[in-house]
């Protein structure tokens, strides 16, 4: 792959890593931590989490279910989007078929209730849940933007540096 992305660059193309991420073995760390996190989600949600939620009073018991609804509505639009590139990247379908069947795919529009005052009741094991699920979400929405660009115009950058760095950290497993 290395001698690939130098003759790349030589021949002066632009070298997108992303795509690179998606559509080679490099994919698999990022697939695997997706799909264990929808796997680690569910056991929790059946098993210690009932245990937990019983013990939450009114208000944190509510933000608990409307969160966990969240939460499993969030994990399978990343496995969807997952599942979708590694099909690209194990030759089962085309860039085009992907790119027609991801438009059912929602990354970064679920909003969350983490400013709730009641966010910080909730089980620590269930808020860590949220928050690996947000920050995969907002990684898988990085990469999806630097593959296929956006439908809508980008937003103004904060920190273009901290993407970028973002999105290495994504590429390399860091």
């Amino acid at each position: 792959m290395t001698s690939s992305i130098l003759d790349t660059a030589r021949a002066g193309e632009t070298i997108r890593l992303a795509e690179r991420i998606a559509f080679t073995r490099s994919f698999q760390p990022i697939f695997d931590e997706g799909m264990g996190l929808v796997d680690e989600t569910a056991t929790y949600l059946d098993g210690e989490g009932r245990h937990d939620a019983r013990a939450l009073g009114r208000a944190a018991s509510t933000l608990y279910a409307a969160e966990s609804m969240r939460l499993t509505t969030r994990l399978m639009q990343i496995a969807s989007w997952l599942l979708l590139q590694r099909a690209a990247n194990q030759g089962d379908m085309s860039r085009a078929q992907v790119e027609a069947e991801k438009v059912k795919v929602r990354l970064e529009g679920i909003g969350t209730g983490r400013d709730m005052p009641a966010f910080g009741e909730l089980p620590a094991a269930f808020r860590s849940l949220v928050e690996r699920a947000i920050n995969l979400e907002t990684r898988i929405a990085m990469l999806d933007r630097e593959i296929y660009g956006s439908a809508e115009p980008a937003r103004e950058s904060r920190n273009p540096v901290g993407e970028q760095i973002h999105l290495l950290h994504a590429a390399f497993s860091l």
